[in-house]
């Protein structure tokens, strides 16, 4: 019989973590795709230039785009760390994200371990390489925003 206590479900190590976020990364490109053609919809595909074989395009729809990107991704995660703690990569690979206190995250939680994540992630990795420090195999991000990835049992049904 499986112990289905969050409190007793181990620490998600760094490979499946980095396995569910590949796994996230298609879906969130595959919305920026659509964000992307929509946009171009709109404003017409005739507003990049190329201009002595650079493309110059309208710092305007530049930011806007930007904005969507980043809002877009930010409520992929929140939305699911919120609602069941995973997100389709991380049921995948058996991981559910919650806070110390083993609920289920907060808005303002999972906006803070979202934004933290990024630079734990594109300055080299040590937000994520911290696991290897921390006595509890926490990454910073998670640290910083009270929250853990636990890998959970075969026997865990998602979304419930």
């Amino acid at each position: 019989m499986t112990d289905n206590n969050p409190a007793t479900f181990p620490r998600a190590g760094l490979l499946r973590r980095l396995a569910a976020l590949l796994y996230d990364g298609f879906l969130v490109a595959a919305i920026w795709m659509l964000i992307g053609l929509c946009i171009q919809l709109i404003v017409g595909a005739d507003s990049n230039k190329l201009v002595d074989g650079v493309v110059e395009t309208n710092p305007i729809v530049d930011a806007v785009t930007f904005i969507l990107m980043v809002s877009s991704a930010a409520g992929f995660y929140v939305w699911f760390w919120i609602r069941s703690g995973q997100t389709l990569g991380m049921v995948s690979w058996r991981l559910k994200v919650l806070n110390t206190d083993n609920q289920l995250l907060t808005v303002p939680q999972a906006i803070i371990r979202f934004f933290l994540a990024w630079p734990s992630f594109f300055l080299f990795g040590i937000g994520y390489l911290w696991m290897y420090l921390d006595k509890e195999k926490d990454t910073l991000h998670g640290r910083l925003s009270r929250t853990k990835v636990v890998l959970v049992p075969k026997s865990h049904r998602p979304f419930n």
